[in-house]
């Protein structure tokens, strides 16, 4: 019984310190671009995209479906990159298991 006591205790320090990182995760931002840095999408670490910059030059040429597919590219990039700092992040709690459900 007292082995399954200390498994709960240290679940349960895990599970506090998985929603603390899960916090600091919204406050931190990555960052992808495309077309040579005309669009710059940036993302937090929970996976939300917070600012899309497109550069004027790109207004200009009139092409809407090349602006679709740069703002797409980068906001796809922008993502993949936060689930990667969040799965990093992550692992340091966990300890690199792999808990199903987590990511």
């Amino acid at each position: 019984m007292k082995g399954m006591n200390e498994m709960l205790r240290q679940a349960q320090v895990m599970q506090r310190k998985m929603t603390q990182k899960q916090e600091e995760l919204k406050g931190m931002e990555v960052e992808a671009s495309s077309g040579g840095g005309m669009v710059t999408v940036k993302a937090t670490g929970a996976q939300e995209i917070v600012s899309v910059v497109i550069e004027p030059s790109v207004m200009e040429s009139g092409d809407v479906e090349m602006l679709q597919d740069l703002v797409l590219t980068a906001a796809n990039e922008a993502l993949k990159k936060a689930k990667e700092l969040m799965e990093k992040e992550l692992a340091s709690v966990t300890g690199g298991l792999n808990i199903p459900g987590l990511f």
